[in-house]
């Protein structure tokens, strides 16, 4: 993928600068960050849709198909891949439903539970979210853009704003990403 040509200024910079000039000093900084952060957003995800293109994979397919690989069994029950993913229940069926048609993953009764269905990853599935992950870690993971003290920090600071929005609980507070911390 080639990169766009950068432009001569900061949009957001200049975006802050307007707020202030309009009289919403109070706010620039918030809205600063907001709009960094959905601009990297969209950053990143380009990036991984480039890196998956050639797997045919969408990102929700591969969290999906990696988040099964990494079960114990290779299978989950919906409701609980729909709290893991930490999305609405019908976006879970939407991407199975298409796993499914591509043979990636298939539907099975729950052994214990008629009421509930699993969501079980193929062999194929495996093989092609192994290739996918390969990709991400070569083209994005490995290089995403900062150096590794500052990537830490990154992982602190987003970890706090995560807490704070009430996205995970860890009873004591934030997690720090110290003891996970890969040298």
């Amino acid at each position: 993928m080639s990169r766009p040509r950068p432009l001569p200024l900061d949009p957001i910079e200049e975006a802050h600068r307007q707020w202030v000039e309009h009289g919403w000093g109070e706010v620039a900084d918030g809205m600063a960050a907001v709009t960094s952060l959905v601009r990297a957003q969209q950053i990143v995800m380009a990036r991984v849709y480039e890196a998956l293109k050639p797997t045919g994979l969408t990102f929700s397919r591969y969290e999906l198909l990696t988040l099964l690989s990494f079960s114990k069994t290779g299978a989950l029950p919906m409701a609980k891949a729909s709290a893991r993913l930490q999305v609405h229940p019908t976006s879970v069926t939407n991407t199975v439903d298409r796993l499914e048609a591509a043979k990636l993953v298939e539907r099975v009764p729950h052994p214990t539970d008629r009421r509930a269905t699993l969501i079980e990853i193929t062999d194929a599935g495996r093989e092609l979210v192994a290739q996918a992950t390969e990709q991400l870690n070569t083209k994005v993971f490995a290089q995403p853009g900062l150096a590794p003290d500052r990537l830490h920090t990154l992982l602190q600071l987003l970890a706090e704003f995560r807490h704070a929005a009430g996205d995970f609980d860890t009873g004591d507070g934030p997690a720090t990403w110290s003891a996970t911390r890969a040298d």
